[in-house]
């Protein structure tokens, strides 16, 4: 079993490869060494670099994950608040980045095939959210597990698709565009368009 302080460490290790030289060329000899533990510690975990990285994402992205502050406006408005700046910090995360220039191929299981661990707790926090802001009257009625899966695939398509359309649609615009889009999506027909 891999201690938690050995788990971290090699995570970490992990991370430092695949900046380094990305992840088809990063091996799990050169992540025991640098996270300074042996290879059958590694190997006993993690069976090869893929399913590594795929925790490591996970890992990354969960910190990513805001609390909701509950401080300003209601709860669609929090909510959408913190899917667009959560987006726009994983658009720009370092690890995100070199993966989507140098190995995207990792995420298309993750976009096509099924839905990732890291996806599913994104779910959960996006239908938390639902049930908030339709408690509150502020999110339409709906299922709330459908309305999230569609907040994750918009979103999704936002983090990891805005090169396709950057002609069209500049970096500085994309975040008020996914704004305008949820807003609109999660409003009750009833309510006014600016509260």
């Amino acid at each position: 079993m891999t201690s938690s302080r050995n788990e971290d460490a090699i995570l970490d290790a992990a991370r430092g490869c695949v900046l380094a030289v990305g992840m088809r060329r990063t091996t799990l000899t050169e992540v025991a060494r640098r996270a300074g533990v042996s290879r059958p510690t590694v190997y006993r975990r993690w069976q090869d670099v893929r399913s590594l990285t795929a925790d490591l994402l996970t890992r990354e992205l969960r910190a990513l994950l805001p609390a909701d502050s509950g401080t300003s406006g209601n709860a669609r408005v929090r909510g959408v608040d913190r899917i667009v700046s959560t987006a726009a910090a994983v658009r720009e995360h370092p690890l995100l980045r070199k993966i989507l220039e140098t190995d995207p191929e990792l995420l298309i299981t993750y976009t096509f095939d099924r839905i990732g661990t890291s996806q599913r707790e994104i779910l959960e926090v996006f239908a938390a959210a639902v049930r908030e802001g339709q408690r509150d009257g502020s999110i339409a009625d709906g299922d709330p597990e459908e309305l999230a899966a569609m907040l994750l695939l918009v979103t999704q398509s936002a983090v990891l698709s805005p090169r396709i359309v950057a002609d069209q649609l500049p970096a500085e615009r994309l975040d008020e565009q996914l704004r305008s889009l949820l807003e609109g999506y999660l409003r009750p027909a009833d309510s006014p368009a600016k509260e």
